[in-house]
């Protein structure tokens, strides 16, 4: 099993820990961010470096950018793939994923497949949601997620949509997602990106569509027989 390791340096962090430390082993590493928005040198704890070494993949919360940017160029070449959750900007995203093996999302629940067999174990279980579900006649008896946001938002989406009727299901569920305290667009007040609130709602949605379209052809695949 991959080893996954979470670091942050505040507020965000705890929701992804609960969730991946079901499907993989997990760790939580809270790092003191540092007193000034510029440091000339940053102080990476041995204790913590050893730590986020033994990762496979490190996933960073961290908002202070140049914690983040020393985390970056002192882990790339140990771990198999970084996943930046909080970055400012386009050039600093260009900096960070110029390493080769760092990803920056500008949504978390927009993880697909790259290629990399660690990175791809990983994306199989969380990124952009996939889901299955379950119906008699119109109503929804149950709904299987196959691919969770790191958050947990898919799963509370699944949970609500049970019992739904199943005409306008996928509207239904990106509109839910609102009720889920998503914390991604204040990880980007300081950008004047599309709302990622509304991306979030948008894959929620999609994935519903492609679950219903999956029923609807199993159905007429047993029709045929």
């Amino acid at each position: 099993m991959i080893k996954i390791a979470i670091v942050t340096d505040g507020p965000y962090g705890e929701r992804a820990y609960a969730t991946i430390k079901e499907e993989f082993d997990c760790d939580y590493i809270v790092m003191e961010a540092p007193v000034s928005s510029f440091m000339d040198e940053i102080d990476l704890p041995p204790e913590t470096m050893a730590r986020l070494e033994k990762a496979d993949i490190v996933l960073t919360y961290v908002l202070h950018p140049d914690l983040a940017l020393d985390l970056v160029d002192a882990l790339h070449d140990k771990v198999e793939w970084i996943i930046v959750g909080a970055w400012r900007g386009e050039g600093f995203k260009n900096q960070l994923e110029s390493y080769g093996n760092v990803t920056c999302p500008e949504n978390m629940c927009d993880l697909t497949e790259n290629g990399n067999p660690i990175f791809d174990e990983f994306v199989s279980k969380f990124g952009r949601p996939v889901v299955r579900i379950n119906c008699q006649g119109d109503k929804v008896v149950d709904v299987e997620v196959l691919r969770c946001s790191p958050c947990g938002s898919t799963r509370f989406v699944a949970e609500e949509m049970v019992g739904e009727d199943t005409k306008n299901l996928p509207i239904k569920a990106g509109l839910r997602i609102q009720h889920y305290p998503c914390r991604a667009p204040k990880m980007r007040l300081f950008t004047d990106d599309e709302c990622k609130k509304e991306m979030a709602a948008n894959f929620h949605k999609e994935a519903f569509q492609e679950a219903l379209a999956f029923q609807e052809a199993l159905k007429e695949k047993k029709k045929k027989k």
